[in-house]
This record gives structure tokens, C-alpha cells and sequence, in this order.
């Protein structure tokens, strides 16, 4: 049996086990914790951090039935995919700019003002470079690390002084204590999910954050066909973006945002299939498996893009509300049932430590739905929201 090797054990990993498992594949996780969520999936499971480049080619060299190796739900592991398969002769489809893009939101940045696309005025570098440079940026700023997921090190700024704090915490979140400042953009901020086939965006969703006061950390996404114009759009800056850094076939997670005057700004683009749920999401919405696709675009083969349809489709985090141990998520099966429901990941077990829900990171698994119309999506999700209860022992 051929073997598809996944850096990374995190839950954002899960589907992709899943999708090798349709497509008859074998899989090795590769993961410094061995308590990984993903782990228990994986027909094999290598002790090794996903960054130890040299480790993990020794233990798979030799290897003749893995076929490839895929990174998705997060940027941090791409580096150590594109050097491991190089390595081992595996296929990839990253170029060192496409890879540079996902990881470096200065460069990012870089190609879409090379391209003439719109995009906020920025400075990047260390942090004392960023504090001695943002003076030069119009107020309210973010500063954030490049190169860091999750949200991690982000703080928004109105004056200068407040600049030097924020850009030394995102030093410390930042891999390569690389700094960027941008200013702030304001408008109605999107999520998409796009996969890219001849250098053409065949399959496009943009979905809206919900949160649930007073939290800001995002509780679940709403993915839904959007007007034509947006949509045209987004996939002409989009397909000038992935041409630029020698990317045709793929999976692509974005961040951008529509201003108040109707213009798009892309604000970040990562090339891998998107975590939290986003990746299964964009497959709902167009009848086709986009997870199942980016393991065959792994494993070199071409995957059809099809769409089957266009529906409203939702993810909703499954999140507790306190602290203290696990006791059980009650309601899974019968939430399962529910008409439109498609599945219900899970990535705590019982007798795990959790935590409020304060960031991705803490979540407890997650629900997709779809429907024909939104009020068929919100019926579904009242149902299942309904049906499944967190219980924790704060004890």
C-alpha cells in the first residue's frame, strides 16, 4: 500500500488522514507530541518535530511506498515539506516564491504591490526596525509576526508610541522574530478558500467570521455564494497573485477584506488546504472532496474539480466554556442525524484538559453543515447547536 506522509498531528491534519483513507492510502503523522490530536488517526506515527528536516528524511528514506507528503491546516510545516520532498524526490507543487508568499506576510505584501493590486501601507523587519519605521504609516496600525499562525503575537495600535510593546510581542511569537506593520483596514472582513487547477481558480468560497460577544476569536464561518462581482474579483487578484509566485494547481487559504468603497484588499494567502474546518467547508459548498483532492495533488495525481452544485455552507467550533477536564460531548450521534448535518469532527477525548474557548487552539472539534438556502444552513445549525453539550468537570 502507498503511503501518504502528513506533517503534523494538529486538528486541522484530521481531514486529510481521513481523505488518504477514501483514496486507499496509507498514512504516516509526523509530530513532536505524541498526544496530537491527529495521531490516533494515522496508520503510523513518527516521534519527530515536523522542523527537524534531517530526522524525518532519515526515517523515511528508503521508503518505497510513500508517494507523498502534505502540510495542511497550517503555514509553519511548508519549509520542511518542500525540503523533505526535494530531499526524497516526492512531488510538490510549491515554488520557493510560493512558499515565501505563505510564509512572509511581508512578501506577501510585496507581490500584490508589484502586481498594482490595492493593499495597506506597511514597513517589516525587526522589531526595532518596525518601532522606528511605522511613524511613517498612517494611524490606526496591526502589528503582527510574518510568519506566525492562529493569531498569535497580533496587537492593533492608534498612536506610534504604543508600536515598540506590540511589535516585541510579535517578535517573541514570530519564528524568525521578523515584524510586520500594517494599516489597519477597515470594511467587511472575509475568509476564503479557494483550489486552483491550470493556473484558473476552479472552486472559490468566501465566507463571514461569526463571533459571539465579547470574544473576538472566531466561533464558527458561514460560507455562501457571494455577488458575481466580488467573486470575479477576488479571482482575478487571486489568479494574478498565484501566477506571480509560480503557483497553477492547489489548494489556497486567504484573509482579505471589501472596503466600504467596494474595492478588494487580500491582507494574506497561504497555499495548503485551510484549517478549522474551512477546507471541508469549500468542498460542501461544491459537492466536491477539496481535502480528497489536495492528497491526490500529493501524491501527483490530478484530481477532478467538477462542481456538483452551489450551497450555503457553515462551520461551528465546539468549545467549552470553562476550565478543568473533559467529561464527555453529549449529543454527537443524534447532532449527526439532524438533515444537512454532514459531519462532526471531534478532537478532544474524555479526561483531556480543557480550556475556554479563547483561541482556535482550544477548541473541542467541530460541526459542518450545508443547505439549498441560509434559512435551511441555520435551521440545521439551531438543531445541532441544540443537540450537542459540552460537559466539563471544573473540579
Amino acid at each position: 500500500m502507498k503511503r501518504l506522509v502528513v506533517l503534523g498531528g494538529s486538528d486541522g491534519t484530521i481531514s486529510s488522514f481521513r481523505a488518504a483513507r477514501r483514496l486507499g492510502l496509507g498514512t504516516v503523522c509526523v509530530d513532536m507530541r505524541a498526544d496530537a490530536p491527529a495521531v490516533r488517526e494515522a496508520d503510523e506515527f513518527l516521534h519527530l518535530s515536523t522542523r527537524d528536516v534531517d530526522a524525518v528524511t532519515a526515517a523515511l528514506r528508503g521508503s518505497g511506498d510513500v508517494a507523498g507528503l502534505i502540510a495542511p491546516g497550517t503555514d509553519i510545516n511548508l519549509p520542511s515539506l518542500v525540503e523533505i520532498a526535494g530531499r526524497l524526490g516526492l512531488p510538490c507543487g510549491l515554488s520557493a516564491a510560493a512558499l515565501r508568499a505563505s510564509t512572509d506576510k511581508a512578501y506577501f505584501r510585496e507581490v500584490c504591490a508589484g502586481l498594482g493590486l490595492g493593499g495597506p501601507g506597511y514597513v517589516g523587519g525587526s522589531a526595532e526596525e518596525v518601532a522606528r519605521d511605522a511613524g511613517r504609516l498612517a494611524f490606526p496600525v496591526i502589528v503582527k509576526p510574518v510568519d506566525s499562525g492562529s493569531s498569535r503575537g497580533i496587537t492593533v495600535c492608534a498612536t506610534p508610541a504604543e508600536v515598540a510593546d506590540a511589535a516585541t510581542a510579535a517578535a517573541a511569537a514570530s519564528p524568525t522574530a521578523t515584524v510586520i506593520v500594517e494599516e489597519l483596514v477597515t470594511g467587511r472582513d472575509l475568509c476564503g478558500e479557494a483550489f486552483l487547477q491550470d493556473g484558473r481558480v476552479a472552486l472559490l468560497g468566501l465566507s463571514d467570521r461569526v463571533v459571539a460577544a465579547p470574544r473576538v476569536v472566531a466561533v464558527g464561518h458561514d460560507m455562501a455564494p457571494r455577488d458575481e462581482r466580488l467573486t470575479a474579483e477576488v479571482t482575478r487578484q487571486l489568479e494574478l497573485a498565484c501566477a506571480e509566485v509560480g503557483y497553477p494547481d492547489g489548494p489556497v487559504n486567504l484573509d482579505l477584506f471589501v472596503t466600504p468603497d467596494g474595492s478588494v484588499v487580500l491582507i494574506e494567502m497561504g497555499t495548503r488546504i485551510g484549517g478549522n474546518g474551512m477546507g471541508e467547508a469549500l468542498g460542501l459548498m461544491y459537492g466536491v472532496d477539496t481535502v480528497a483532492a489536495a492528497v491526490q495533488l500529493a501524491v501527483g495525481q490530478r484530481p477532478d474539480l467538477t462542481p456538483r452544485w452551489s450551497r450555503h455552507t457553515a462551520v461551528r467550533m465546539l468549545r467549552s466554556g470553562s476550565a478543568g477536564t473533559l467529561v464527555a460531548l453529549d449529543g454527537v450521534p443524534e447532532a449527526l442525524a439532524v438533515p444537512g448535518v454532514a459531519d462532526i469532527v471531534v478532537t478532544a477525548l474524555p479526561g483531556e484538559p480543557v480550556v475556554p474557548y479563547t483561541e482556535c487552539r482550544a477548541k473541542l472539534g467541530y460541526l459542518l453543515a450545508s443547505g439549498d438556502t441560509a434559512g435551511d444552513l441555520a435551521r440545521a445549525l439551531a438543531a445541532a447547536e441544540d443537540l450537542v453539550q459540552v460537559r466539563v468537570d471544573a473540579g
